[in-house]
């Protein structure tokens, strides 16, 4: 490995800074929308999440339930191309080698989070997108129509399960990942952080 190579490239840096914001947000959504009743009063304009800071307009009116599912869903295929880019980069270009102040269990510990955090991070949106695909309902990107539903519960409730423990599994993979980031700004003091920024 070259060691001259110091911090990721910018490309990088945005996909993992734009990757990271897109999945907590989802995890966010998910955990919100689960409790939404099936039927609900129809509207063509949702305070996202409630909070009165963003209302999102549609060009007709769904439920609440229908309209925070259709941008999950959405958001989920977006962040699934931008993951499988990012994943395209990784493999093609070298990250730099990790610090030699972290002993070999750190070591070890980080290579394998890392590993883990792609295999979560790809098996999420594909598991949800198959889960959706097998729904009556089918998929729709922004309001487009993308994928038919096939209509097959059995098939689709394995992929809700599988759907929900990876999600379980990421979410807790990356309060570990943010763990050792504090760590490393606080505690070690040494720069790691600054080689996923763009300064």
């Amino acid at each position: 490995m070259n060691n001259s190579i110091t911090r990721y490239t910018k490309t990088a840096v945005v996909l993992h800074w734009l990757i990271a914001i897109g999945i907590l947000f989802m995890l966010a959504l998910g955990w919100f929308m689960t409790d939404l009743p099936r039927e609900g009063a129809k509207s063509s304009s949702y305070d996202l999440f409630n909070l009165g800071i963003y209302t999102w307009q549609l060009a007709e009116e769904v439920t609440p339930r229908t309209f925070y599912f259709n941008l999950h869903k959405s958001i989920g295929i977006t962040l699934l191309a931008l993951i499988a880019f990012r994943l395209y980069w990784r493999l093609t270009h070298q990250p730099p080698a990790l610090l030699g102040s972290l002993k070999a269990w750190e070591k070890k510990l980080a290579e394998t989070a890392h590993m883990l955090l792609y295999v979560l991070m790809i098996a999420m949106p594909v598991s949800g997108l198959l889960m959706a695909l097998y729904s009556k309902y089918g998929v729709k990107w922004f309001g487009l129509a993308f994928l038919p539903g096939l209509d097959n519960k059995a098939v689709r409730d394995v992929f809700l399960v599988v759907h929900e423990w990876v999600g379980l599994v990421l979410a807790l993979l990356i309060l570990l990942h943010i763990a050792g980031a504090l760590k490393h700004k606080f505690i070690n003091k040494d720069e790691t952080l600054k080689r996923m920024s763009l300064h």
